[in-house]
């Protein structure tokens, strides 16, 4: 139990902070005031450019972007900003209706946070909204045309940020996917790649469904990704080991190539209409329908079947993984009685036999 519990800290980087004062922990009414008051962010378009969550926020997201199954769902994350750093310290769930591929906060939603603020002021809890989470059940952490005009709207009550996490390639995966972005002004132009990738996992079009591709680069150079770390205080590591306590056996028994069998059907489905895309624009170019066209498009079309490949081999790779893992534990913890029941059985032969013969 506890290897698997270090396994999981060590695979989503979380460290340990100060034991004796969890220093990330220590709000600062006055020095935030301050910083708000002086707003370096309307100098800098990319003055964040850090994320720091801690593990039970973390969990807490994961958790909730896991209930909804296919349904994008939403909540807002509490904390404080401390340099170019914003520092998420608790995340919350909020009472709102998503689809397969949107969700948005109503006037309700908002009236709701309002009222939870208050409510965590008066019980002592201090810190502000530092940001919004969402999911994107199975294609990827990148913003969409939705999720950039909701962040603008919400990045004037600055500092604000925009969290994205995949439930099902956490699962897949064995670590949390996740990205955290921040939109530009509308006036601003970004320098062409100055803004980096997209997606928080910078693999672009083979781990993004087809479906999703065109707004997945439409929208790319209206907002950019931040790093992500994750943090642990001693009452986080109490918890932790409350819900390790709690949930091993069924996290040891769980196998993703069950749980998540929906997401690896919906893969291998995309990966077959990506690969007869491409031999469809391959055999358009045969014909002489391109006359003109020279080694760039062809260098293209090459660049764009080696994505296909490499989406192929991490589809392989991730279910390669699963059996192994239940490989594993199959002959771990089959036949286990059996086998005690034949060492038994085998005692009480050679007794028998030693009887008779005496």
């Amino acid at each position: 139990m506890a290897t698997a519990q270090t396994t999981w800290e060590l695979e989503n980087a979380i460290k340990l902070t100060d034991p004796h004062r969890d220093a990330l922990y220590n709000y600062d009414p006055e020095a935030q005031k301050a910083e708000n008051e002086a707003r370096p962010w309307r100098q800098d378009p990319h003055y964040f450019k850090h994320v720091r969550i801690s593990a039970v926020a973390l969990l807490k997201m994961v958790m909730h972007a896991r209930s909804g199954g296919s349904i994008e769902i939403m909540g807002i994350m509490q904390g404080y900003t401390t340099g170019d750093t914003f520092i998420v310290t608790d995340a919350v769930r909020l009472p709102v209706e998503g689809t397969e591929t949107r969700v948005n906060a109503q006037a309700e939603a908002s009236e709701y946070v309002v009222q939870y603020l208050e409510r965590s002021r008066q019980a002592g809890q201090l810190e502000n909204a530092v940001g919004w989470y969402h999911s994107h059940p199975g294609y990827g952490c990148w913003l969409s045309g939705i999720d950039v005009s909701t962040q603008m709207l919400q990045q004037y009550q600055d500092p604000f940020c925009a969290i994205v996490v995949d439930p099902d390639r956490t699962i897949s995966a064995g670590k949390v996917e996740i990205g955290a972005f921040r939109t530009f002004p509308q006036d601003y132009k970004p320098e062409k790649g100055a803004n980096g990738e997209a997606g928080a996992d910078g693999e672009g079009f083979e781990t993004i469904p087809l479906g999703k591709i065109e707004d997945f680069g439409a929208h790319a150079d209206r907002y950019y990704s931040m790093s992500v770390s994750h943090f642990k205080s001693t009452l986080d590591a109490k918890l932790l080991e409350a819900l390790w306590e709690k949930y091993w056996v069924g996290t040891l028994s769980a196998s993703p190539l069950f749980s998540n069998r929906e997401y690896g059907t919906k893969q291998m489905t995309d990966l077959a209409l990506k690969i007869g895309q491409h031999e469809k624009s391959r055999d358009s170019g045969r014909g002489g329908a391109f006359p003109t066209m020279g080694l760039g498009k062809r260098d293209q079309k090459d660049e764009q079947l080696a994505k296909i490949v490499r989406a192929g081999d991490k589809i392989a790779a991730e279910e390669e993984a699963g059996l192994m893992a239940s490989e594993i534990k199959r002959r771990l913890f089959n036949g286990i009685g059996t086998v005690a029941l034949e060492q038994t059985q085998l005692q009480d032969g050679e007794i028998v036999m030693t009887e008779n013969g005496a």
